[in-house]
């Protein structure tokens, strides 16, 4: 099985014109008459009309403030990166050796470019209904529930009222140690309750490692308050 069947099967479907997938896997940095970055412009508003269309039936009464919230945390890099993890995209991309070498296959910007072009081109070749029935797979299998709580969760935030309202404190975020080269730093966050560590995680940025952090705290204080 080459690379191609195999993304196909991912995708549940044979292209007529192999081709065009071709492209749509082909970065810049490839050096080749073609790239993916016509089909990526596509395959965004593509998206931008498939979940949009999923959000507003999945959801009649809410509101169209709602809705534009809830499609943009999932119609950006993040969630697009996660959508091309979902299929291993990463593998089939076509890469100079630089941009290999770079770690590109993993470069959240690259992979969700990536899966848009992708997206692209099963549009042109099979129509929008394909793209619908791919996307709500993906979406059911990625994101076990799908409201406004799950995805707009801030734990920091939730950390922050449940200490205020136990300890009459909020909690402290310090930076205790990065790894990793400068195109793929990690770095570790410690949250601290009343000058106590109550725990620690990693993550690409400050902001997530932070959140990661503050959900394990939660975690910790709400499992002590239920075994009072």
């Amino acid at each position: 099985m080459t690379n191609i069947d195999k993304l196909e099967k991912y995708l549940d479907y044979h292209f007529e014109d192999p081709q065009l997938l071709i492209e749509a896997l082909t970065h810049k940095s490839y050096k080749q008459p073609y790239n993916n970055e016509r089909l990526e412009f596509l395959g965004d508003a593509v998206l931008d009309l498939v979940v949009g269309e999923f959000l507003f039936k999945r959801f009649p009464k809410f509101d169209e403030g709602k809705l534009s919230k809830m499609r943009a945390s999932l119609v950006n890099e993040e969630g697009f990166t996660r959508m091309a993890e979902h299929i291993h995209l990463g593998e089939f991309i076509l890469l100079s050796n630089a941009e290999e070498n770079n770690q590109g296959r993993t470069k959240p910007s690259l992979l969700s470019n990536a899966f848009e072009a992708v997206m692209g081109a099963v549009y042109l070749q099979v129509g929008l209904d394909h793209v619908e029935l791919l996307m709500h797979r993906y979406l059911e299998e990625i994101y076990p529930v799908i409201d406004m709580s799950t995805l707009f969760k801030d734990f920091k935030t939730t950390l922050q009222e449940l200490t205020q309202a136990e300890f009459g404190v909020t909690p402290d975020y310090k930076l205790v140690g990065t790894s990793g080269p400068d195109h793929k730093k990690e770095f570790e966050i410690a949250v601290f309750i009343q000058d106590k560590e109550y725990a620690k995680a990693k993550g690409k940025s400050k902001k997530v490692a932070q959140q990661e952090a503050a959900f394990i705290a939660l975690d910790i204080l709400n499992n002590k308050t239920e075994g009072k």
